[in-house]
C-alpha cells in the first residue's frame, strides 16, 4: 500500500516535471514494503455487539471473545501489519442476579376476550376501575387444569385507561413488533428465508444482493370465530420496489390442515392496498368467515426481476364491542396450597411505562420494549425513582421486561434491583475487561504480550545482583553510570543477546512476574547507546518454566 501511495505521488510530480521514468522506478524500489506497527486501545460499542449477533451486549465467554472480536480488528486495522497490537475492552457476562430465570422462564398466559367474559366484563380488557389482581386467579383456575406447586406464571391482560365506547373492537390481533406471533413460514419455491422478523413488523423481502425468485408463505395460527358475527378485517403494511403487486397475496382458507397446496385458498382484495408508507387499510368486510375456522396467508411470490418489501406491522379480525385506549399489563402468580397468589417483591412493565420513558424512533415506548440499541440500563434507574421513590434501604425488587434481540426475536428479560443511598441499583450481570491481540501472520490472533519498559528500579536491581559478576561486571558499571544498555559489540562495555536475556529473565522471576503462567509472553523496551541513543525492544516467552527469546 505504502508504495501505491508513494508510486501516485511520484506520477504527479513527473507531470510536471522532466524526470526520467528508470529513475522514477529506483525511487519506487527504494521505498519500504514493511507494514505499518502500531498499538492501539478500543472498546466495543453496542453496534459492535450487534454485529456479532449478541442481543445481550456482551460475550457468554473469553473464547467467544477471542474467536469473533479479530474479524472486528481487521476492518478497523487493515493498514497494520506484524508486530501491531490492540488492547480489547469488553463486557463478559458473568451470570444474571439469583432468581430472575424463574421470573423469565416463568409460563406465559395471554387474556382471550372470553377470560374477560368470565370475569363479567364485557369488553376486551378489565375496565379502568377493576382490579384485576382479584380477578386473575379465576381465569387461571379455568385454563391450567392440573397446576403443579409451585408453577410460575406471567399472566397478561389489558385494561381499559378509560370507560370503553361501544364501537368495533378487536377480537384477534397479531402485532408483528419484533415476533412472528406464531405464524409459521412455509416454502414453497427457493431456499432463501424471505419472511423475517423485524424490530417493528414482520418483513418479506427476496432481494439478496440481487432479485431471486421465490415463493413463501407466512401462515397464521388457527383462528376460532365460532359463535362471532359482523367481523372486519384490518392489516396495517407498507409496500415498496414491487413491479407487479399481484404476486404478494392475503389469502384466508377454512380448511388449511398445514399443506399449504392443498388448502383452498380465498384472496382478500382490499379497497386500499400496500403503499410505499405504512398505513392500515380499511376495515374490510369479513363477515363471509363469520362463526369458522381459518387460517390466514401472507403470500410472498418474487422473480428475478420483481423482488418487491414488503412489511406488516400488524393484523386485527374486528367485531361490534367496547373499544378504547388500553394498557398492556403483566402480574406473576404462583399456585401455592390449591391457589393462584400474585407473587410480591416482582414487577412487569406494562406498555404505559415504556411509553412514559419516550416514544419517540430509539426510544422505549416505539415498540414499547427494550433492544441492543434500546438498552434498559439507560432507563430503568430513573424510572424507578419516578414510580418506586420511596424505597427502604436494601429492598429488593425484580423488575422484567419484553426484550426484542437482532438474533433471537421477542424475549422476556430482567434485573434485580437493590434500593440503597436513596437510589435503585441494578445487578451488574457482566463485568468489563479486557484482551490483547496481536497481528501474526497475516491475521489478529490473541495476544497475552506485555510490553514493559526497564527503568531505575530494574536498573538498581541489576546492579545490586550483577555487578561483582566478572561476567557482567564492566557492563553493568556503564548501564549504572549512564542509565542504558551499551550495544557496541567492540566495547568492553557491551550488552550481549545472552547476558541481556540472562538479567531479563531474572527480573521476570523475581520482580515483574513471578507468578507468570506458562507461554506468557514479554516485549523488554530499554535504553540503549550503539554511538548514539535509541531503544531496542526484545521479545521473550515462558516456555517450560524457562524464559526464551521469542
Amino acid at each position: 500500500m505504502k508504495k501505491v501511495i508513494y508510486l501516485l505521488t511520484i506520477i504527479g510530480f513527473t507531470m510536471v516535471s522532466c524526470n526520467p521514468l528508470e529513475d522514477i522506478n529506483n525511487e519506487v524500489d527504494a521505498i519500504p514494503t514493511e507494514p505499518n506497527v502500531g498499538e492501539f486501545e478500543y472498546t466495543l460499542t453496542d453496534e459492535d455487539y450487534a454485529a456479532f449477533n449478541l442481543g445481550f451486549g456482551s460475550f457468554d465467554s473469553e473464547q467467544q471473545a477471542k474467536d469473533s472480536i479479530p474479524s472486528l480488528l481487521a476492518d478497523l486495522y487493515p493498514l497494520y501489519g506484524q508486530g501491531s497490537s490492540v488492547m480489547v475492552t469488553y463486557n463478559l457476562y458473568i451470570g444474571a442476579a439469583e432468581g430472575v430465570s424463574d421470573f423469565t422462564n416463568a409460563d406465559v398466559y395471554e387474556f382471550t376476550n372470553s377470560d374477560y367474559a368470565l370475569t363479567g366484563s364485557d369488553a376486551f380488557g378489565f375496565y379502568p376501575n377493576v382490579n384485576a389482581t382479584s380477578q386473575i386467579p379465576t381465569v387461571l383456575d379455568a385454563q391450567f387444569s392440573n397446576p403443579t406447586e409451585g408453577q410460575l406464571v406471567l399472566a397478561k391482560y389489558d385494561q381499559y385507561t378509560e370507560t370503553p365506547e361501544v364501537g368495533l373492537a378487536d377480537l384477534v390481533a397479531y402485532n408483528f413488533a419484533g415476533s412472528m406471533e406464531g405464524w409459521t413460514v412455509e416454502e414453497e419455491f427457493g431456499t432463501d428465508a424471505v419472511w423475517t422478523s423485524q424490530t417493528g413488523y414482520v418483513q418479506g423481502n427476496s432481494y439478496f444482493g440481487g432479485q431471486v425468485a421465490n415463493t413463501e408463505w407466512l401462515v397464521s395460527p388457527t383462528i376460532d370465530l365460532s359463535g362471532e358475527s359482523d367481523l372486519k378485517f384490518q392489516i396495517t403494511q407498507e409496500l415498496d420496489y414491487a413491479g407487479d403487486a399481484s404476486l404478494l397475496k392475503i389469502l384466508v382458507s377454512t380448511d388449511y390442515a398445514g399443506d399449504i397446496l392443498t388448502a383452498t385458498w380465498n384472496e382478500i382484495t382490499l379497497a386500499n392496498p400496500a403503499t410505499g408508507n405504512m398505513e392500515s387499510s380499511e376495515d374490510y368486510d369479513f363477515s363471509a368467515y363469520d362463526g369458522q375456522t381459518i387460517n390466514i396467508a401472507l403470500k410472498y411470490e418474487s422473480t428475478n426481476s420483481d423482488a418487491a418489501r414488503w412489511r406488516v406491522e400488524s393484523l386485527v379480525l374486528k367485531t361490534l364491542g367496547a373499544t378504547g385506549n388500553t394498557n398492556s399489563k403483566g402480574e406473576y402468580f404462583m399456585y401455592t396450597n390449591g391457589a393462584w397468589e400474585a407473587v410480591e417483591g416482582v414487577y412487569y412493565l406494562s406498555s404505559a411505562d415504556f411509553d412514559s420513558m419516550g416514544e419517540a424512533s430509539g426510544q422505549p415506548g416505539q415498540y414499547d420494549n427494550f433492544s441492543s440499541s434500546v438498552s434498559p440500563n439507560n432507563y430503568l434507574p430513573t424510572f424507578l425513582s419516578i414510580n418506586f421513590p420511596y424505597g427502604q434501604e436494601d429492598e429488593e425488587l425484580f423488575v422484567i421486561y419484553d426484550y426484542y434481540s437482532s438474533s433471537s426475536g421477542a424475549q422476556i428479560r430482567g434485573n434485580l434491583y437493590t434500593f440503597a443511598n436513596g437510589m435503585w441499583n441494578g445487578h451488574e450481570s457482566t463485568i468489563e475487561t479486557s484482551l490483547q491481540f496481536g497481528f501474526d501472520n497475516g491475521v489478529w490472533v490473541p495476544d497475552n504480550t506485555i510490553r514493559y519498559t526497564i527503568s531505575t528500579p530494574e536498573f538498581d536491581y541489576i546492579e545490586a545482583n550483577y555487578g561483582s559478576n566478572p561476567d557482567f561486571e564492566t557492563a553493568v558499571g556503564s548501564m549504572a553510570n549512564y542509565g542504558n544498555f551499551d550495544r557496541r559489540s567492540n566495547n568492553p562495555a557491551y550488552w550481549s543477546n545472552d547476558m541481556l536475556l540472562t538479567v531479563f529473565a531474572d527480573l521476570l522471576d523475581n520482580v515483574i512476574d513471578p507468578n507468570a503462567e506458562e507461554e506468557q509472553k514479554y516485549v523488554m523496551i530499554f535504553d540503549i547507546y550503539d554511538g548514539s541513543s535509541g531503544v531496542e525492544e526484545l521479545a521473550l516467552i515462558k516456555i517450560n518454566g524457562v524464559w526464551d527469546f521469542q
